[in-house]
C-alpha cells in the first residue's frame, strides 16, 4: 500500500483551482504580433472608459430689487444639468450662505430667508422645495452636451422665492444679499 503524500495531494489540489479558474475565465483580448513576409499585419485592442461626471451649468445672479413688499417675489430661470451616467441621473444639493446653510440673505445683522425649489424641467416657476444642505435625488437630465450648447438650451429649472412677510421685514434702502451653491453629483 503506498503511503499518502500530503505535499502532493496538495499540489494536485492546487492545479485543479488554477485550471478551473482558467476555464471560467474570460479570455483577454491580446495584442496579435505580425509575421515577417512582403508585408506584416498585427493588431491591438483597444478600451476606453469614462467615470461618471456631472456639470452644472447657464447660472445667472439674480436680482430682486425695489419689490412690493405685500405680494411674494420669486426668481426662476432655466439651467443646464448634465450628466453621463447610464440613466442621465443625478441629484442636486442647495446650500445657503446663512447660519448652517441656511438660505437667508442678509443685510448687517438683519437676516431674511427665501426658499429655493428646483423642476426637472425648463420652463417652470414652481417645483420641488429643496432642503439646506439635503440632496434631492432620483433626477434625470435631458442635456445631451454638457454645456447645453448642442441639443436642449436648457434641462433644468431654479426658482427662488420670498415670501411677503419675510419683505415686510426688510429695512426699506438696504440690500440684502446672499449666496447659494447647487451641489450636482451623478446617479
Amino acid at each position: 500500500m503506498t503511503a499518502f503524500n500530503y505535499a502532493k495531494a496538495q499540489k494536485f489540489m492546487a492545479t485543479c483551482a488554477l485550471a478551473a479558474l482558467a476555464l471560467n475565465s474570460t479570455p483577454a483580448a491580446a495584442a496579435v504580433q505580425g509575421s515577417q513576409g512582403s508585408t506584416s499585419t498585427g493588431s491591438v485592442s483597444i478600451n476606453a472608459s469614462v467615470p461618471n461626471r456631472v456639470r452644472i451649468s447657464g447660472l445667472d445672479d439674480i436680482s430682486l430689487l425695489n419689490l412690493d413688499p405685500s405680494v411674494d417675489a420669486s426668481s426662476n430661470q432655466d439651467v443646464c444639468v448634465w450628466s453621463n451616467t447610464s440613466t442621465r441621473g443625478y441629484s442636486i444639493t442647495a446650500s445657503g450662505s446663512g447660519s448652517g446653510n441656511a438660505f437667508t440673505l442678509a443685510s448687517g445683522a438683519s437676516t431674511v430667508p427665501y426658499s429655493v425649489e428646483w423642476a426637472g424641467n425648463v420652463g417652470q416657476a414652481n417645483g420641488t422645495a429643496l432642503v439646506a444642505g439635503a440632496a434631492e435625488t432620483g433626477l434625470t437630465s435631458t442635456a445631451t452636451h454638457q454645456l447645453c450648447s448642442s441639443g436642449p438650451a436648457g434641462s433644468a429649472s431654479l426658482i427662488v422665492k420670498l415670501a411677503s412677510a419675510d419683505l415686510s421685514a426688510m429695512q426699506a434702502g438696504q440690500t440684502y444679499t446672499g449666496t447659494l451653491t447647487l451641489l450636482v453629483q451623478p446617479e
